[in-house]
């Protein structure tokens, strides 16, 4: 994997890592709860497990379908899956639900891979590695890569967000300085599956 993909699959991570819904908001409520900077930091891990989980779990798909298929048929259907993803994600409005507060680390893993699925996060990553590797071997191997390269970033991305947020400004920030990321992340959708077609 070339560097210039490593650097968008680590920009990719950092968006995620800004977006509240992937779960530096989580950490810092747990933190609020507790009244413990430190167990803003113990959600960090899980959430970021879970997120991977599902980024690998797409590039592993994808993997499957590179193995079984044309190369052509492949691409093309990546670039409507990710693009209609967009779309569908840019229609829909999606409404998050309430969730409880009282999880432990295997529940807020699992929420973050539900999460992340839901948003679509490991879609972005596959026009990154679409056209690398060849082979079962180089797939498994692009995959653990791409999928380390991402979550390594969003991990560093969300516990200075979660950490600022929880030292500094508070969740009140989200009523004065929001920007709307799941619009953001339904045109980056659709556009990458336009590049993809493309390409």
């Amino acid at each position: 994997m070339d560097l210039t993909s490593l650097f968008i699959l680590a920009g990719l991570g950092a968006f995620h890592g800004l977006n509240p819904a992937m779960g530096w908001l989580f950490a810092v409520a747990l933190g609020l709860q507790e009244r413990s900077r430190a167990a803003v930091l113990r959600a960090l891990p899980p959430i970021v497990l879970g997120h991977a989980g599902s980024v690998l779990a797409t590039l592993a798909l994808v993997s499957a379908a590179r193995l079984a298929a044309p190369p052509r048929i492949v691409t093309y259907g990546v670039a409507a899956l990710v693009a209609g993803f967009g779309v569908w994600r840019l229609l829909r409005r999606h409404r998050h639900r309430r969730t409880g507060m009282r999880v432990n680390a295997w529940q807020l893993a699992g929420w973050s891979f539900l999460m992340s699925t839901a948003h679509g996060a490991g879609l972005m990553v596959v026009p990154v590695t679409l056209h690398e590797g060849d082979g079962a071997a180089a797939l498994a191997s692009q995959s653990l890569v791409a999928t380390a390269t991402h979550a390594l970033a969003m991990l560093a991305t969300t516990a200075v967000v979660a950490l600022v947020v929880y030292d500094r400004l508070g969740v009140a920030v989200l009523r004065r300085a929001w920007f709307n990321l799941d619009l953001a992340w339904a045109v980056a959708l659709i556009g990458a599956g336009a590049f993809v077609a493309l390409s």
